[in-house]
């Protein structure tokens, strides 16, 4: 061996080492100062420095006013080296969600069971239930099923292209609903570039390439990156945001009652519905050019998606129950609570069970249904579990976590006298502010954390201003979701972009619009619909 020999004791001494000893004959070069410095001093290091270092500037140099904010001003420092590290990614995104955990009970803001209990609660199980249940999905190929025959029906022959682009947005958005948005994209980003790999690209063949060819690939690839978040808007397990919001308004107004499943999609669907009207109008506009149809049916044809739907092979027991699972989840969520009138199957229980306790209970089902493949194999294993994306989970957590310490230590309080100014202004004015500051703001850092940041702030702006706090809240949070711009503004968006079909002004000349119209209808619906959906609510 180059370097040194290496000389394994013999297995019957038992005073040997277990690993093998290694004699290393080559001398030892002793680093310069100069290179020791650049070893300790690295990007990577300062970035992690720096969290601390602003946490201790903040403690020893912000006065929030009057001795009984220090708890206050502890939790802004801590606020603070939480968010530098989750901006600068100088430790693991998981491992900064778990520094409430150590974080909040050293600097006095809570103590550590109560901060435990903000990493499981009912949002955390119904996270993990729908999860579980999108794994099985995915480990049986039903989203391609379903891609696949929905992708049929749309393509008509002569073929028409903005018709094909509506039924793979549908799909996606579809399939968002049910299940995290960056899950939806990951799993159907492959089904949309299976379809795209028809088509002749400039850099692979010497013929003329028709340029409604490539504006229709850039806009299969938007379609589904935003598809993915605006289906995600629609429902309670579409995208994170939306659990953080509930589990702020639980933790906020622990008694008024909580943000049923079916009372977020009476309002979420209809919103999510008008954005994705104005996507697919957008994106026929500006990449469906008159005669698309012509240029793409020479490769597009339903005989290709009918062969690729025969390669699956008919539809398994399987297959069938994780379906019927997942179908009869989507049952439970929505009459849970249904009216006053109609009290819903949670009545039963006397409001003790949530929609996480069905998420949990209908994904057990399925370590307990045989699949009927093998012999004592049941729908799911715990090796098929080894892909649940636990950074989601104890990045709600930590999200959760840190809306109970603002809360508790009185820094929402603080923060919010220096918004008085807002109290006079009209509601129609401030619904479109705050959508559109949390929309900008979530270009830049992840939804989740600008949810975080925000809706206590608003909370506060809310109780002062008199009015229901959902109305500002629900602008703030979906307005986080509007990371339409940049490729690094959320994880879909960067499913998209790897892709190599669109570039950043792509992004942004679909975007933009998007955005806009976003905050149209979320300013007209919250104060009509939304306060009719919410109306039974308490929290003023």
């Amino acid at each position: 061996m180059n370097g040194g020999d290496v000389t394994v004791a013999g297995s019957d001494d038992l005073k040997s080492p277990l690993l093998p000893v290694v004699h290393n004959d080559e001398p030892f070069e002793r680093q310069t100062v100069g290179q020791q410095l650049r070893t300790i001093f690295t990007p990577k290091n300062c970035y992690i420095a720096l969290g601390p270092l602003l946490c201790a500037v903040v403690c020893l140099c912000v006065d929030l006013g009057g001795d009984e904010t220090t708890t206050a001003r502890n939790m802004l420092g801590v606020l603070v080296w939480m968010f530098a590290w989750w901006l600068t990614e100088a430790v693991p995104m998981p491992i900064t969600s778990m520094t409430p955990l150590f974080l909040f009970p050293l600097f006095g803001i809570s103590a550590a069971d109560d901060v435990a209990n903000s990493y499981m609660d009912d949002v955390i199980s119904l996270v993990l239930g729908s999860f579980i249940l999108a794994l099985a999905v995915e480990h049986y190929n039903i989203h391609r099923r379903l891609a696949l025959n929905i992708t049929l029906v749309f393509c008509v022959e002569p073929l028409n292209a903005p018709l094909l682009l509506l039924g793979i947005c549908a799909t996606t958005a579809f399939v968002s609903m049910w299940m995290h948005n960056v899950a939806a994209a990951v799993m159907m980003m492959p089904v949309a570039t299976g379809i795209l790999q028809r088509l002749p690209s400039s850099s692979s063949t010497t013929e003329v390439v028709h340029p409604a060819v490539g504006k229709f690939s850039r806009a299969v690839v938007l379609g589904v990156i935003y598809s993915a978040a605006v289906g995600g808007m629609s429902t309670l397990t579409g995208t994170g945001v939306n659990l953080i919001l509930v589990g702020m308004w639980k933790s906020y107004f622990p008694e008024a009652d909580p943000i049923s499943f079916s009372q977020w999609f009476f309002f979420g669907f209809p919103l999510a519905l008008c954005i994705f009207v104005v996507l697919w109008c957008v994106l026929c506009v500006m990449y469906c050019p008159k005669g698309a149809g012509q240029a793409l049916s020479p490769y597009l044809h339903k005989s290709h998606l009918r062969r690729e739907l025969e390669l699956l092979g008919p539809m398994n027991f399987a297959e069938k129950m994780v379906l019927a699972v997942f179908g009869g989840l989507v049952v439970l969520w929505m009459t849970r609570n249904i009216t006053d009138d109609i009290p819903g199957w949670g009545r039963i229980f006397d409001g003790r069970a949530g929609d996480g306790t069905v998420s949990v209970m209908m994904a057990t089902l399925l370590f307990i249904i045989p699949s009927n493949i093998k012999k004592g194999e049941k729908l799911m294993d715990w090796n098929k579990c080894k892909k649940l994306p636990w950074n989601i989970v104890l990045l709600l957590g930590a999200g959760f976590a840190i809306a109970d310490g603002v809360r508790t230590s009185g820094l929402a309080e603080v923060l919010s006298k220096g918004l008085v100014f807002l109290e006079t202004a009209p509601y129609w004015a401030i619904a479109p502010t705050v959508c559109l500051i949390a929309a900008t703001i979530t270009e830049f850092t992840s939804n989740n954390a600008t949810t975080t940041l925000l809706v206590p702030l608003l909370i506060e702006i809310a109780k002062n201003m008199g009015i229901h706090p959902l109305l500002l809240m629900v602008p703030g949070a979906i307005g986080a979701q509007f990371a339409f711009l940049l490729p690094t503004g959320t994880p879909s968006n960067v499913v998209g972009f790897t892709t190599g079909h669109i570039e950043i002004k792509d992004m942004i000349k679909t975007g933009l619009p998007l955005k806009i119209a976003g905050t149209i209808f979320l300013s007209i619906l919250m104060p009509t619909l939304g306060a009719y959906v919410f109306a039974s609510m308490g929290g003023v």
